[in-house]
Protein backbone atom coordinates (compact mmCIF):
# COMPACT_ATOMS: atom_id res chain seq x y z
CA UNK A 1 0.00 0.00 0.00
CA UNK A 2 1.47 3.12 -1.12
CA UNK A 3 0.54 6.82 0.68
CA UNK A 4 0.10 10.42 -0.63
CA UNK A 5 1.06 13.36 1.19
CA UNK A 6 -0.80 16.84 -0.21
CA UNK A 7 2.12 19.50 0.45
CA UNK A 8 1.11 22.79 1.75
CA UNK A 9 3.88 25.00 0.93
CA UNK A 10 3.96 29.25 2.19
CA UNK A 11 6.14 30.62 -0.75
CA UNK A 12 8.53 27.72 -1.80
CA UNK A 13 8.77 26.45 1.83
CA UNK A 14 7.18 23.71 2.92
CA UNK A 15 4.45 23.97 6.03
CA UNK A 16 5.34 22.34 9.29
CA UNK A 17 2.12 20.61 8.76
CA UNK A 18 3.04 18.98 5.93
CA UNK A 19 6.29 17.98 7.29
CA UNK A 20 4.01 16.35 10.62
CA UNK A 21 2.15 14.70 7.44
CA UNK A 22 5.39 12.84 6.06
CA UNK A 23 5.81 11.50 9.23
CA UNK A 24 2.14 10.31 9.98
CA UNK A 25 2.07 8.38 6.49
CA UNK A 26 5.18 6.66 7.50
CA UNK A 27 3.28 5.19 9.88
CA UNK A 28 0.62 3.85 7.02
CA UNK A 29 2.67 2.82 4.23
CA UNK A 30 6.08 1.81 3.27
CA UNK A 31 5.75 4.18 -0.04
CA UNK A 32 5.14 7.44 0.30
CA UNK A 33 4.87 10.05 -2.32
CA UNK A 34 4.07 13.72 -2.16
CA UNK A 35 1.74 16.00 -4.28
CA UNK A 36 2.61 19.41 -4.81
CA UNK A 37 0.05 22.16 -6.21
CA UNK A 38 2.08 25.06 -7.49
CA UNK A 39 2.47 27.42 -10.52
CA UNK A 40 6.32 26.81 -11.10
CA UNK A 41 8.38 23.45 -10.66
CA UNK A 42 11.19 24.57 -8.54
CA UNK A 43 8.86 25.30 -5.95
CA UNK A 44 9.08 21.86 -5.29
CA UNK A 45 12.55 21.59 -4.78
CA UNK A 46 12.41 21.88 -1.34
CA UNK A 47 9.83 18.98 -0.90
CA UNK A 48 12.49 16.82 -2.35
CA UNK A 49 14.67 17.00 -0.06
CA UNK A 50 12.31 16.10 2.65
CA UNK A 51 13.57 12.40 4.52
CA UNK A 52 11.25 9.79 3.74
CA UNK A 53 9.63 10.93 0.54
CA UNK A 54 10.26 8.34 -2.90
CA UNK A 55 8.70 10.73 -5.47
CA UNK A 56 6.87 13.89 -5.35
CA UNK A 57 4.22 14.52 -7.72
CA UNK A 58 4.17 17.88 -9.11
CA UNK A 59 1.30 19.76 -10.83
CA UNK A 60 2.09 22.92 -12.16
CA UNK A 61 -0.15 25.54 -13.73
CA UNK A 62 -0.73 29.47 -13.13
CA UNK A 63 -4.01 28.94 -12.27
CA UNK A 64 -2.34 27.06 -9.59
CA UNK A 65 -0.49 29.94 -7.50
CA UNK A 66 -3.77 30.31 -5.73
CA UNK A 67 -5.67 27.76 -6.25
CA UNK A 68 -9.33 27.60 -5.99
CA UNK A 69 -10.65 24.86 -4.26
CA UNK A 70 -12.73 23.06 -6.93
CA UNK A 71 -9.70 22.74 -9.30
CA UNK A 72 -7.28 21.74 -6.26
CA UNK A 73 -10.00 18.97 -5.09
CA UNK A 74 -10.23 17.57 -8.45
CA UNK A 75 -6.38 17.13 -9.47
CA UNK A 76 -6.06 15.53 -6.13
CA UNK A 77 -9.11 13.24 -6.10
CA UNK A 78 -7.23 11.75 -9.74
CA UNK A 79 -3.64 11.38 -8.91
CA UNK A 80 -5.44 9.25 -5.69
CA UNK A 81 -6.64 6.43 -8.54
CA UNK A 82 -2.51 5.38 -7.60
CA UNK A 83 -2.87 5.63 -3.62
CA UNK A 84 -4.73 3.93 -0.52
CA UNK A 85 -4.34 7.00 1.62
CA UNK A 86 -4.14 10.59 1.54
CA UNK A 87 -2.78 12.70 3.99
CA UNK A 88 -2.32 16.19 5.10
CA UNK A 89 -1.53 18.36 7.88
CA UNK A 90 -4.36 20.01 9.92
CA UNK A 91 -4.58 23.30 8.31
CA UNK A 92 -7.46 25.78 6.81
CA UNK A 93 -5.53 24.62 3.47
CA UNK A 94 -6.01 20.97 3.86
CA UNK A 95 -9.46 21.45 5.51
CA UNK A 96 -10.96 23.18 2.77
CA UNK A 97 -9.64 20.75 0.13
CA UNK A 98 -9.55 16.78 1.80
CA UNK A 99 -13.34 17.00 2.55
CA UNK A 100 -13.86 17.46 -1.45
CA UNK A 101 -11.69 15.21 -2.52
CA UNK A 102 -13.67 12.89 -0.04
CA UNK A 103 -16.86 13.69 -1.90
CA UNK A 104 -15.50 13.06 -5.55
CA UNK A 105 -13.90 9.66 -4.20
CA UNK A 106 -17.64 8.97 -2.06
CA UNK A 107 -15.35 8.37 1.53
CA UNK A 108 -15.46 9.51 4.31
CA UNK A 109 -12.37 11.70 5.77
CA UNK A 110 -11.28 11.87 9.08
CA UNK A 111 -10.02 15.36 10.59
CA UNK A 112 -7.16 15.92 13.35
CA UNK A 113 -5.97 12.22 14.01
CA UNK A 114 -3.88 12.73 16.81
CA UNK A 115 -2.21 9.02 16.95
CA UNK A 116 -2.14 6.04 14.23
CA UNK A 117 -3.41 2.68 16.06
CA UNK A 118 -3.12 0.88 13.05
CA UNK A 119 -3.36 1.00 9.34
CA UNK A 120 -7.27 1.81 9.76
CA UNK A 121 -7.81 2.79 13.09
CA UNK A 122 -7.00 5.91 14.12
CA UNK A 123 -7.23 8.73 17.21
CA UNK A 124 -9.10 11.73 17.16
CA UNK A 125 -10.52 14.44 19.38
CA UNK A 126 -14.26 15.39 19.88
CA UNK A 127 -16.12 17.06 22.18
CA UNK A 128 -12.77 20.25 21.86
CA UNK A 129 -10.84 17.81 23.15
CA UNK A 130 -12.77 16.43 26.08
CA UNK A 131 -13.39 12.95 24.69
CA UNK A 132 -10.47 10.79 22.88
CA UNK A 133 -12.23 8.82 20.53
CA UNK A 134 -10.88 5.65 18.44
CA UNK A 135 -12.30 5.47 14.87
CA UNK A 136 -11.42 2.74 12.26
CA UNK A 137 -12.26 3.35 8.53
CA UNK A 138 -13.31 0.10 6.52
CA UNK A 139 -13.72 2.58 3.09
CA UNK A 140 -11.21 1.55 -0.06
CA UNK A 141 -9.53 5.25 0.46
CA UNK A 142 -8.02 6.71 3.80
CA UNK A 143 -8.48 10.13 3.89
CA UNK A 144 -7.33 12.47 6.96
CA UNK A 145 -5.49 15.47 8.39
CA UNK A 146 -3.33 15.33 11.40
CA UNK A 147 -2.65 17.36 13.89
CA UNK A 148 0.93 18.72 13.54
CA UNK A 149 1.51 18.86 17.58
CA UNK A 150 1.20 15.20 17.45
CA UNK A 151 3.93 13.91 14.93
CA UNK A 152 7.28 14.67 14.42
CA UNK A 153 8.12 17.31 11.86
CA UNK A 154 10.20 15.85 8.46
CA UNK A 155 13.73 16.79 8.50
CA UNK A 156 16.16 17.97 5.14
CA UNK A 157 18.19 14.48 3.90
CA UNK A 158 16.16 12.99 1.39
CA UNK A 159 16.48 13.25 -1.91
CA UNK A 160 13.20 12.22 -3.49
CA UNK A 161 12.69 12.50 -7.82
CA UNK A 162 10.33 14.57 -9.15
CA UNK A 163 7.82 13.70 -11.18
CA UNK A 164 5.88 16.94 -13.37
CA UNK A 165 1.91 15.32 -14.08
CA UNK A 166 -0.02 16.65 -16.97
CA UNK A 167 -3.18 16.79 -16.10
CA UNK A 168 -6.62 19.00 -17.47
CA UNK A 169 -7.21 21.30 -15.16
CA UNK A 170 -11.17 21.22 -13.69
CA UNK A 171 -13.34 23.70 -14.43
CA UNK A 172 -14.12 26.12 -11.78
CA UNK A 173 -17.21 28.12 -10.52
CA UNK A 174 -15.11 30.47 -8.65
CA UNK A 175 -12.05 32.84 -9.44
CA UNK A 176 -9.20 33.85 -7.08
CA UNK A 177 -9.81 38.15 -6.38
CA UNK A 178 -7.02 38.91 -3.97
CA UNK A 179 -5.11 37.69 -0.43
CA UNK A 180 -4.91 39.23 2.55
CA UNK A 181 -2.76 38.39 5.35
CA UNK A 182 -1.52 40.04 8.98
CA UNK A 183 2.64 40.68 8.72
CA UNK A 184 4.91 40.65 11.27
CA UNK A 185 8.12 40.55 12.47
CA UNK A 186 7.29 38.08 15.49
CA UNK A 187 7.46 34.31 14.95
CA UNK A 188 4.66 32.68 13.68
CA UNK A 189 2.29 31.29 16.13
CA UNK A 190 1.78 27.36 15.24
CA UNK A 191 5.03 27.21 15.13
CA UNK A 192 6.72 29.72 18.05
CA UNK A 193 8.94 28.34 20.96
CA UNK A 194 7.87 30.27 23.35
CA UNK A 195 3.85 32.38 23.06
CA UNK A 196 2.50 34.95 25.61
CA UNK A 197 -1.84 34.64 25.31
CA UNK A 198 -3.78 37.50 26.68
CA UNK A 199 -7.26 36.70 27.54
CA UNK A 200 -10.52 38.99 28.73
CA UNK A 201 -8.61 39.60 32.01
CA UNK A 202 -6.92 42.41 30.44
CA UNK A 203 -9.94 44.48 29.74
CA UNK A 204 -9.22 46.84 27.35
CA UNK A 205 -7.90 46.41 23.91
CA UNK A 206 -5.32 49.37 25.46
CA UNK A 207 -4.12 47.48 27.91
CA UNK A 208 -3.92 44.40 25.45
CA UNK A 209 -0.91 45.82 24.36
CA UNK A 210 0.96 44.64 27.26
CA UNK A 211 0.97 41.04 25.64
CA UNK A 212 2.47 42.84 22.61
CA UNK A 213 5.57 43.95 24.87
CA UNK A 214 6.23 40.85 26.75
CA UNK A 215 6.26 39.03 23.14
CA UNK A 216 8.69 41.31 22.21
CA UNK A 217 10.80 40.67 25.83
CA UNK A 218 10.65 37.69 25.27
CA UNK A 219 11.33 37.15 21.45
CA UNK A 220 7.80 35.22 21.33
CA UNK A 221 4.18 34.94 19.26
CA UNK A 222 1.47 36.76 20.37
CA UNK A 223 -2.16 34.72 21.42
CA UNK A 224 -5.13 35.34 22.56
CA UNK A 225 -8.75 33.35 23.47
CA UNK A 226 -11.48 33.85 21.80
CA UNK A 227 -13.04 35.77 24.58
CA UNK A 228 -10.26 38.98 23.76
CA UNK A 229 -10.82 38.21 20.15
CA UNK A 230 -14.97 38.52 20.69
CA UNK A 231 -14.15 41.46 22.68
CA UNK A 232 -12.25 43.44 20.35
CA UNK A 233 -8.88 43.44 22.10
CA UNK A 234 -7.23 41.88 19.05
CA UNK A 235 -8.11 39.97 15.50
CA UNK A 236 -8.72 36.63 15.48
CA UNK A 237 -5.39 35.52 13.47
CA UNK A 238 -4.27 35.63 16.36
CA UNK A 239 -6.79 33.19 18.31
CA UNK A 240 -5.95 29.55 19.88
CA UNK A 241 -7.98 27.60 20.48
CA UNK A 242 -10.46 24.47 18.81
CA UNK A 243 -11.12 27.23 16.58
CA UNK A 244 -8.79 28.74 16.57
CA UNK A 245 -4.96 28.07 16.18
CA UNK A 246 -3.12 24.69 17.54
CA UNK A 247 0.14 25.18 19.14
CA UNK A 248 2.79 23.39 21.03
CA UNK A 249 5.40 25.85 21.66
CA UNK A 250 8.06 24.88 24.81
CA UNK A 251 6.87 28.00 27.00
CA UNK A 252 3.03 29.02 27.33
CA UNK A 253 2.23 32.16 29.49
CA UNK A 254 -1.45 32.96 29.83
CA UNK A 255 -1.84 36.06 31.07
CA UNK A 256 -5.92 36.62 32.15
CA UNK A 257 -7.09 33.70 30.36
CA UNK A 258 -9.62 31.43 32.90
CA UNK A 259 -9.45 28.93 30.38
CA UNK A 260 -12.40 27.59 28.44
CA UNK A 261 -12.50 24.16 27.28
CA UNK A 262 -11.77 25.28 23.60
CA UNK A 263 -8.53 27.53 24.48
CA UNK A 264 -7.33 25.01 26.17
CA UNK A 265 -7.64 22.23 23.52
CA UNK A 266 -5.50 24.58 21.28
CA UNK A 267 -2.66 24.44 23.69
CA UNK A 268 -2.37 21.80 26.27
CA UNK A 269 0.57 20.10 24.22
CA UNK A 270 2.54 23.36 25.52
CA UNK A 271 5.49 21.75 27.27
CA UNK A 272 5.67 24.61 30.16
CA UNK A 273 2.37 26.30 31.00
CA UNK A 274 2.28 29.38 33.27
CA UNK A 275 -0.35 31.26 34.39
CA UNK A 276 -1.00 34.18 35.35
CA UNK A 277 -4.20 34.72 37.40
CA UNK A 278 -5.68 36.03 40.57
CA UNK A 279 -8.20 32.69 40.21
CA UNK A 280 -5.88 29.73 41.12
CA UNK A 281 -9.57 27.32 40.66
CA UNK A 282 -9.51 28.73 37.01
CA UNK A 283 -9.26 25.67 34.75
CA UNK A 284 -6.26 27.09 33.11
CA UNK A 285 -4.78 27.47 36.52
CA UNK A 286 -5.26 23.54 37.06
CA UNK A 287 -3.63 22.72 33.70
CA UNK A 288 -0.70 25.22 34.33
CA UNK A 289 2.90 23.93 35.87
CA UNK A 290 3.85 27.63 37.38
CA UNK A 291 0.93 29.83 38.93
CA UNK A 292 1.62 33.27 39.31
CA UNK A 293 -1.53 34.53 41.69
CA UNK A 294 -1.16 38.09 41.43
CA UNK A 295 -2.31 41.41 40.12
CA UNK A 296 -1.32 40.71 36.01
CA UNK A 297 -0.96 44.50 35.51
CA UNK A 298 1.92 44.87 37.95
CA UNK A 299 3.02 41.35 36.88
CA UNK A 300 3.68 42.50 33.56
CA UNK A 301 5.26 45.47 33.86
CA UNK A 302 7.26 43.82 36.26
CA UNK A 303 8.67 41.29 33.62
CA UNK A 304 8.54 43.84 31.15
CA UNK A 305 10.83 46.11 32.96
CA UNK A 306 13.32 43.18 33.79
CA UNK A 307 16.04 43.62 32.21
Amino acid sequence: MSALVLIELIGSEVSANSRAAITAASQLADTIDALVLTNAVDNASQTSSLAGLGTVKVIVNEELEHACVEVASGLIAEVMASYKYLVAGSSTYSKNIVPRVGALLDVQPISDVCEIKSKNTFVRPLYAGNIMATVESSDSKILMTVRSTSFEHSQDGGSASIEELSLTMPESQSTFVSLQESQSERPELTTAARIVSGGRGLGSKEDFALIDQLADKLDAAVGASRAAVDAGFITNDYQVGQTGKVVAPKLYIAVGISGAIQHLAGMKDSEVIVAINNDPDAPMCRMADLIWKTDLFGAMQEMIDHN
